[in-house]
């Protein structure tokens, strides 16, 4: 596990979309895993001022994203394609036949089936961006979630539901559930790029990092990849041995 600490989470941003910028011209049809939430939001906006003053090109790129809540379809404001696109998709020239969310609508069991196929069809993903929560999930992936698991419909847990309550209008508006990358899922990718950033998410990061790896902290299985960097700002790193 490769860690990299930054004063800042502009200097933060900036590295990690150097490195998937970098990823695609190596490989124009690269591709990529994304997220959604605070953490991404800063490299999004270094990847669309790239675009917008060098030109990178995402035609060819494919991507897949960690999840999305059952119930919502992409032209809710807070289901996680509408995010997406509003974003990042809708600023770059990349072809939304080749960008993946998954859908939490109609038969979920199917749409985690399909979501599968989809990645396995597509040569896996070559990097994997991720966040984690302040409970050390990963994706919709609870404490409990085995390691072994794929993409499915995943119970949320209380502090989750709270944490996202900012984005709805009102509680009765929270989904519980959500279609979402299995742990398997996300080690399956060649490389994973973790950001996290903030005093809040200082316990988690350690606990992955320095504790033992156990399903009751999802993202410590990351200790098992052989290849994951992990971008902290220096409140997120204050708990850290080293």
């Amino acid at each position: 596990m490769d860690v990299r600490i930054f004063d800042s989470i502009e200097e933060l941003d900036k590295e990690v979309a150097r490195l998937i910028i970098g990823a695609v011209k190596e490989n124009p049809s690269v591709v990529l895993g994304l997220s959604t939430g605070n953490s991404p939001v800063g490299v999004y906006k270094n990847l669309i001022a790239d675009h917008q003053q060098n030109g990178t090109p995402y035609g060819q790129v494919t991507t897949f994203n960690l999840d999305e809540y059952a119930g919502l379809d992409g032209e809710s404001p807070q289901s996680y394609r509408y995010f997406m696109n509003e974003q990042l998709f809708d600023h770059l020239d990349i072809d939304k036949a080749k960008t993946h969310v998954p859908s939490g609508i109609g038969d979920l069991e199917e749409n985690c089936r399909e979501y599968e196929q989809k990645i396995q069809a597509a040569g896996g993903i070559s990097i994997q961006l991720i966040g984690i929560g302040t409970n050390g999930h990963i994706a919709f992936n609870e404490p409990g979630t085995p390691f072994d698991s794929l993409t499915h419909v995943a119970e949320l847990s209380q502090a989750t539901i709270d944490s996202n309550a900012k984005y709805f209008p009102s509680p009765d508006d929270i989904p519980l559930r959500a279609v979402s990358m299995g742990i398997q899922s996300i080690m399956n990718a060649h490389t994973v790029y973790m950001v996290a950033f903030g005093k809040s998410k200082a316990k988690a990061i350690k606990e992955m990092i320095e504790g033992p790896v156990t399903t009751a902290l999802p993202a410590s299985v990351l200790q098992r990849h052989p290849s994951v960097y992990v971008f902290l700002d220096r409140e997120a790193a204050s708990l850290l041995s080293s």
